[in-house]
């Protein structure tokens, strides 16, 4: 017999609740919005014992996997994270005081601002990623590399579906 988890209870109660409505959707999505929540909160974890929140590890890492030098505008940073341009700044704000990034004057943009990886901010980037990986593959440990894989495949036909095709830098 499977294991059961939450969702099953769940799901038993709006089936006695509403027998007419198909519980499918919403125990897919109630474990995807659960798994998320238990996945925030292990990189969470993770990023604090670096001495970093998950937003600033979202700019570090971004910055590090821009390549060489290590640095972007602000309107890419902001298309990377999806937030509005004053959660960039503030974030930007937070590591330029940690002296993690400094901020330059764009060379052919006299109004914009590049934001460049310090030697602390990628040495920093380049630790956390080795632990962060790690931290991943536990959090993936309960599957194997097919189920990974299928996993994946699926995850990304339901990205597409829904509209995010669109690369993060540039």
């Amino acid at each position: 017999m499977q294991q059961r988890d939450t969702v099953d209870d769940i799901v038993e109660q709006w089936t006695r609740a509403r027998p007419d409505l198909n519980p499918e959707p919403m125990a897919l999505i109630g474990r995807l919005r659960r798994l998320n929540v238990r996945v925030d909160n292990a990189l969470r974890e993770y990023f604090t014992a670096c001495g970093l929140d998950s937003s600033e590890f979202d700019v570090l890492a971004t910055l590090r996997r821009s390549g060489e030098p290590y640095e972007l505008n602000a309107r890419a940073l902001l298309k990377s994270a999806m937030v509005t341009s004053g959660a960039i700044t503030n974030r930007v704000d937070r590591l330029s005081a940690k002296g993690l990034v400094e901020r330059n004057p764009c060379p052919n943009d006299r109004r914009a601002v590049l934001v460049r990886l310090t030697p602390a901010g990628k040495e920093l980037i380049d630790g956390a990623l080795e632990g962060h990986v790690r931290n991943e593959e536990r959090i993936l440990a309960a599957l194997d590399e097919d189920e990974r894989a299928r996993l994946d495949g699926l995850l990304r036909k339901l990205l597409i579906a829904h509209g995010d095709t669109e690369a993060l830098l540039g």
